[in-house]
């Protein structure tokens, strides 16, 4: 059974929701810059970047365990300011029969899905996920304010 979870991040600059959008949309490799605690590399291998169907590999860190997830860019509205990826290979799947993730910025807020289902009953909800969207996105709006 399908589940689903939300996070909402308040963006505190006015001027933040169009870079930010731009940020995840074509520059979201830099995420092992802004955030290299968690991100420890990504791979592009197929498609390209800020287009639907861009596939990369991610090395990342949560909750203090090593990860990878292969993840899609599903789809991408502009109008919307709307990204959504489908985590489909990778470790993270060993956790989870589906894993999809939506990014959507208003002004002010960028505001996180995660649709998910678990492969058994023993693995928690991803709160955690959810969490690293929060931090994530406060880190990537003070970045993109120091690099702008």
């Amino acid at each position: 059974m399908s589940q689903k979870l939300e996070a909402t991040a308040e963006l505190k600059y006015a001027s933040s929701a169009d870079k930010f959008y731009v940020f995840f949309k074509n520059n979201m490799n830099d995420l092992i810059n802004v955030f290299p605690a968690s991100f420890k590399s990504v791979q592009l291998l197929e498609g390209e970047e800020g287009s639907i169907g861009c596939v990369k590999l991610w090395n990342y860190v949560i909750g203090g365990i090593p990860m990878t997830v292969k993840a899609k860019t599903e789809a991408i509205d502009d109008d919307k300011r709307s990204i959504t990826f489908v985590a489909f290979d990778g470790d993270l799947m060993q956790l989870y029969k589906s894993f999809k993730a939506t990014l959507t910025v208003n002004d002010g807020f960028a505001n996180w899905s995660i649709e998910y289902e678990k492969a058994h009953e023993a693995v928690p909800s991803p709160d955690i996920y959810a969490a690293l969207t929060i931090k994530v996105s406060n880190l990537v709006e003070n970045y993109l304010l120091k690099t702008n």
